[in-house]
């Protein structure tokens, strides 16, 4: 069973509550369709275990088969610098079918923050380290396509249907392993 290489860090972008028994982590890519379908999946297991779980999402775009993955997450990353991660990833994932350069202008314009600037971070590649970095960590950790789960650092094989990652979760809440 593969386990996650890449430990938490402050740069990661977390859901929940730091002392919460398990972490989940999501490799993901914003252009995937099963990303796109296991977001609100996802939304609804942490729901469901309230402040028992924190969520990490961690950028895999696969570039050669999404070419507008590796953008969006910049974007994302750009958001995540002015305390706007979650809304601009729950935008990219609920608006997936549009996703280009004026759907990630439009989002970034609709948290009030300015295009011009996040044309110029795409541009100059100012978020393109930390998606590499993630992608890196995914890589190392076994990750070869996406969705990709790890939980409380043990790579979650089964599917992202709820009954499966809340039946992984459970399972973890027994065994607490450090992240």
């Amino acid at each position: 069973m593969s386990t996650l290489k890449a430990p938490l860090t402050p740069r990661d972008h977390v859901l929940g509550p730091l002392t919460a028994p398990v972490t989940m982590v999501e490799y993901g890519d914003y252009e995937c369709p099963h990303c796109a379908a296991a977001h609100p999946i996802v939304n609804l297991v942490l729901e469901h275990f309230g402040n028992n779980i924190r969520f990490v999402f961690r950028h895999f775009p696969l570039s050669q088969i999404h070419p507008h993955a590796e953008a969006a997450a910049e974007s994302a990353e750009f958001c995540g610098s002015s305390g706007r991660f979650w809304e601009m990833h729950d935008g990219i994932y609920e608006n997936q079918d549009q996703l280009g350069l004026p759907l990630l202008l439009t989002l970034v314009s609709a948290l009030g923050l300015s295009e011009a600037a996040v044309r110029e971070a795409l541009v100059n590649g100012t978020y393109l380290p930390k998606v590499k970095s993630d992608f890196i960590g995914g890589v190392r950790s076994g990750v070869n396509g996406t969705p990709t789960f790890f939980i409380n650092g043990r790579r979650h094989d089964g599917s992202f249907a709820f009954s499966d990652l809340v039946h992984s979760v459970k399972e973890n809440m027994q065994i607490r392993m450090p992240v």
